[in-house]
């Protein structure tokens, strides 16, 4: 199994700036995708930002020139800069982690998310 945990959310001013971490762990072999995702009240879920082992990124269009996305793979994490935020930015991000695990010589491929950490954007 490979879990993820998230820090870094949190109550922040319109225009301030937000730093989140995710740090997977378990039976990595390797991660091919990590991202960030969120989900508002009453929204659904949906992707805030990807970036592949190879550093290839992605972002929903309302977030970019405000959000950066960046990993270390020897460490297994991911971090989301989120700069210039607004009242919209609010919600819950979840982490996501795509790859290989690897246990008892036996590879599977995995898909996981952590619990998510709250964002919220208010003055």
């Amino acid at each position: 199994q490979v879990q993820l945990v998230e820090s870094g959310g949190g109550l922040v001013q319109p225009g301030g700036s937000l730093r989140l971490s995710c740090a997977a762990s378990g039976n990595i072999f390797s991660i091919n995708t990590m991202g960030w995702y969120r989900q508002a009240p009453g929204k659904q879920r949906e992707l805030v930002a990807t970036i592949t082992m190879t550093g290839t990124t992605n972002y929903a269009d309302s977030v970019k020139g405000r959000f950066t996305i960046s990993r270390d793979n020897a460490k297994n994490t991911a971090d989301l800069q989120m700069a210039s935020l607004k009242p919209e930015d609010t919600a819950v991000y979840y982490c996501n982690a795509e790859g290989l695990s690897r246990s008892s010589g036996v590879f599977s491929i995995f898909g996981s998310w952590g619990q998510g950490t709250q964002v919220t954007v208010s003055s």
